[in-house]
């Protein structure tokens, strides 16, 4: 299927894709638009709908699955049928005169821990002498409330965190820059259609709830966050900044890349046991590149726990969601050393550099370092979709 379009044939933004962002144009207010090719087509201006002029995904998505489908049926039927090409044409711009913006308001943000490769690697690096995993690990997706505030589009940049810090050899913390910057490599969830408080969301009900998809970088101040989790979790290691791709997925686009999750023991409780449902794993490659050097190629299928049961467990105890709610899987990490999606692993808490190809070493991150994850996954036609990129770049610590 390539319609009217002079499409590349290894595009990742094909018919099959037709992912949503929210673009501008000089002079011009942040609307909804889909990639398509190098181009975006500008929603508002060849369909007229003001949910698509509001500079947010969420008008939209808040119409439910039903639109969510409607839309993208009319948007291939404009973009293969030449009989639409007179109307639609004139509402493409080249993706290089565009800004791109946040494409959703963010509601609340959750983000999961929900590779076991990146559980195990830290469970060894921190309790050498225990389980690598604790003991509620296999039985439910553990996660953590974050910083919707500070969740902002990619390009943005990073500001090194200052705050308190403490190494198991001093006698008391101390106050700086954050010494162990890290990035998390993972995949982000957008809710679309709401649920009422009381109510969990079922696994079978993760289509109805989610819109799309997209690329995270939970970035974490590693120094700060190992004197502060203890006992309540992340905090000002993680809420200065969480990066996300300008471009949301459609859930209906990654049909080809649904695959089985990896078999679990124990048996998961009910709520959270798909076994002999539809499968919600996905066959996403990511790659993690260091100014421009690509480091590692986290693979997403190997995930534990699925964006479905991580959706009921966020519910199950009643908490409702809301149109623009963003929860990201937590970092993705496989068996390799070349497939570790933070940089405490790559460098093994900082004892093995990883060593880069002009002969430099990192263990951390540091300033002018520029991260840049992307990722693709199966499409129809034997054809590869993109998920785009999320970029960041790392600058000095602003002055107190």
């Amino acid at each position: 299927m390539t319609g009217w379009l002079d499409l590349p044939a290894d595009t990742g933004f094909g018919l099959g894709n037709l992912p949503y962002g929210v673009f501008s144009t000089a002079g011009t207010r942040p609307r909804t638009g889909v990639a398509i090719g190098g181009s975006v087509l500008d929603l508002h201006g060849v369909t007229g709908d003001d949910a698509h002029a509001t500079g947010s995904l969420n008008a939209f998505m808040a119409r439910g699955p039903e639109a969510w489908g409607a839309l993208r049926s009319d948007l291939t039927e404009w973009l293969t049928d030449a009989a639409h090409r007179e109307r639609v044409e004139p509402h493409l711009v080249p993706q290089g005169e565009v800004t791109m913006h946040l494409p959703v308001e963010v509601a609340d943000y959750v983000d999961f821990y929900s590779s076991r490769h990146h559980a195990e690697n830290l469970g060894r690096m921190f309790r050498p002498d225990s389980a690598a995993l604790t003991p509620n690990w296999k039985h439910l997706p553990i996660g953590y409330h974050g910083r919707s505030g500070t969740v902002r589009v990619s390009g943005t940049p990073v500001v090194r965190p200052s705050g308190q810090r403490k190494a198991p050899t001093d006698d008391a913390p101390t106050f700086g820059p954050s010494q162990r910057l890290d990035i998390e490599a993972e995949v982000g969830f957008v809710v679309g259609t709401p649920s009422d408080l009381g109510r969990p969301v079922p696994l079978g009900a993760f289509p109805e709830h989610v819109f799309g998809v997209c690329l995270v970088n939970d970035w974490s101040a590693r120094d700060l966050q190992s004197w502060e989790y203890v006992p309540l979790g992340p905090f000002l290691g993680k809420s200065f900044l969480t990066s996300v791709s300008p471009w949301v997925v459609p859930l209906a686009a990654l049909d080809e890349a649904r695959v089985a999750p990896p078999a679990r023991d124990p048996k998961p409780l009910p709520y959270l046991d798909d076994t002999g449902s539809e499968p919600w794993g996905l066959d996403i490659a990511i790659e993690v590149h260091l100014n421009g050097e690509l480091i590692s190629c986290p693979p997403f299928d190997l995930m534990y726990w699925t964006p479905a049961q991580q959706l009921a467990h966020m519910t199950v105890n009643g908490a409702s969601l809301r149109t623009g709610d963003l929860y990201a899987s937590g970092t993705v990490s496989g068996p390799r050393p070349d497939q570790r999606g933070s940089f405490i692993e790559l460098s093994w808490g900082g004892e093995e550099p990883l060593r880069l190809a002009d002969g430099s070493t990192r263990t951390f991150l540091e300033d002018g370092d520029v991260v840049t994850l992307t990722a693709t996954a199966p499409g129809a036609g034997g054809r590869r979709i993109s998920l785009g990129e999320v970029t960041g770049r790392i600058e000095p610590a602003s002055a107190r």
